[in-house]
């Protein structure tokens, strides 16, 4: 969970995960880097399973690299030191300003997407339903998304990577 509590390393893993592989010279480029501490960056995710080199498509020192998807899943808040707690909560915090700012760059440029500005859905809601339930309403959700994922092709197919977010948390009390 370190690994991605990390501006820099979140950023990089986006950047990979909306537009594909890139070696760390592009990463450095796009994203405001240095091309050292990008490589750095790269290789720590690596370490943890969350990027990896794309095979055949190395020329000589230059190593392209891409997003892996995973299922991260972590213990609940209950279960979690307060360390770790601590590490959960800014990787959250960091998450959700950068869905914020692709969320601000969309409204943006939606202009320009012809019918895939009309793919922004909004919902706004609340059920009431039990811990034990909710567990299954999640796990529901997940499967809802592996069902319509299509994988990331090379070729120009007509897919698009969609944004999902799903915040879920109980209300306060009064």
């Amino acid at each position: 969970m370190r690994a991605l509590a990390h501006p820099r390393r979140l950023q990089i893993r986006q950047f990979l995960e909306l537009n594909g592989p890139a070696t760390s010279a592009m990463l450095a480029r796009e994203l405001g880097l240095n091309t050292g501490a990008t490589s750095y960056h790269l290789r720590e995710l690596a370490s943890h399973g969350f990027v990896a080199e794309v095979p055949g498509r190395a020329r000589g020192r230059e190593r392209w690299w891409r997003a892996v998807e995973v299922d991260l899943r972590f213990a609940p808040p209950s279960a979690q030191s307060s360390e770790m707690r601590a590490v959960f909560d800014e990787m959250n915090r960091l998450a959700v300003a950068a869905d914020l700012e692709l969320f601000a760059r969309f409204q943006l440029q939606r202009g320009d997407m012809g019918a895939w500005a009309d793919t922004l859905r909004y919902s706004r809601g609340s059920i009431r339903i039990t811990a034990g339930d909710f567990d299954a309403f999640f796990e529901d959700y997940i499967a809802l998304l592996s069902r319509y994922a299509q994988p990331r092709e090379e070729d120009k197919s007509p897919a698009r990577t969609i944004l999902t977010r799903l915040l879920t948390f109980p209300a306060p009390d009064r």
